[in-house]
């Protein structure tokens, strides 16, 4: 048993996503992914492009909603944009829950669900979030899901897909590792915590490279496609249908 910060324990290989982890995820997960929250105001700002009055949009792998009410925020001037966060873990849909008892998310068209996108089918929709969710998803079924994606999609529609990704050759991947860490250390993790993560994540972080998910983007069908942020070994793509 090890800690990664933030008050959570995990054991090598066994990083998960329910028990306690769901009650100090917000913090974790801004503290150890670059640029996360201004990835959010990106992914807001985006929409402005794709959301009209009527639409669906879906975050699929919510966690604990904030990303979803977010975007549902946003978009208060479309009072019929209907938000659908959808995720794995029913103790992450169980938080986001909570807070919509929040004053500022009253009022909002934002709805909840336990599902796993791999067999559980989409409507037609406008916009799907996947915010590092599908580097989690097993290389077997992730071309199954983005290809899941594509065809729920509207014509005209976007995916938001925001992925930890590889280094193009070995030495590229080196350098992202060192600097990453370098990254984590001044956000005030410790040695212990940054290789008990790495450890937890063994078998369960699968990430691929930009041109990894870019083929897998263009098997799917999208040939539109863009990198709207980059941070080391973070990157947000924007796919339009």
């Amino acid at each position: 048993m090890g800690t990664v910060g933030d008050g959570i324990s995990v054991m090598p290989g066994a990083w998960s996503f329910a028990g306690d982890t769901p009650s100090k995820f917000d913090e974790h997960v801004s503290k150890s992914v670059p640029l996360y929250h201004e990835g959010h105001d990106l992914v807001c700002d985006v929409s402005d492009f794709f959301v009209k009055s009527n639409s669906k949009v879906y975050e699929i792998g919510c966690s604990t909603g904030t990303l979803t009410y977010k975007m549902a925020q946003h978009n208060r001037s479309k009072p019929d944009a209907g938000f659908v966060g959808i995720d794995l873990e029913g103790d992450m849909i169980r938080v986001a829950e909570e807070k919509r008892r929040l004053p500022e998310h009253e009022g909002l068209n934002v709805e909840f669900g336990v599902g796993d996108v791999i067999v559980d089918p989409l409507d037609k929709c406008d916009m799907i979030v996947a915010y590092y969710t599908v580097q989690f998803i097993d290389p077997a079924h992730r071309q199954t899901v983005i290809d899941k994606f594509y065809n729920s999609l509207n014509w005209g529609g976007a995916l938001l897909l925001f992925e930890k990704v590889r280094g193009a050759d070995a030495r590229f991947q080196d350098i992202l590792t060192a600097l990453y860490t370098d990254y984590k250390l001044r956000r005030g993790y410790s040695p212990q915590d940054i290789v008990s993560k790495s450890r937890s994540l063994k078998g369960i972080l699968d990430p691929f490279s930009t041109q990894g998910n870019y083929d897998m983007l263009a098997r799917a069908g999208f040939s539109d496609i863009n990198s709207i942020q980059k941070y080391l070994c973070f990157e947000g793509i924007l796919a339009i249908k």
